[in-house]
């Protein structure tokens, strides 16, 4: 058998995995990653749905000089979703300022 008609050997699998049925291993594809955030995002809002309907209880909110009742669950869902904007805020600085600095340093050559 000619070198150029061999069969290029698999890959070996990683320690303590088996393969799957078949011998062959799943391909990950965009879709295939796309349905599976999908899943998690509708299990995630099926549990907070959940969690607002039965904190129900009404809470006195003060606001920067703002007064209200609210009902707990929505409350605490408005508090969650400020911390994340916090964080993702601090987040896109932290790496518009590691873009800008990696832009201004020379990369030496190989």
């Amino acid at each position: 058998m000619d070198a150029e008609q061999q069969p290029a050997p698999e890959p070996a699998p990683a320690p303590g995995a088996s393969p799957p049925a078949g011998g062959r291993r799943p391909v990950v594809t965009r879709a295939g990653m796309a349905w599976t955030a999908t899943v998690a995002a509708l299990v995630l809002l099926i549990l907070l749905i959940a969690f607002i309907v039965q904190n129900q209880d009404a809470a006195r909110v003060r606001f920067f000089g703002l007064d209200g009742t609210i009902s707990l669950g929505i409350a605490l869902l408005i508090a969650a979703v400020g911390g994340g904007a916090l964080v993702a805020v601090a987040g896109a600085v932290r790496i518009i300022q590691l873009r800008s600095r990696n832009r201004r340093t020379p990369t030496p050559p190989p």
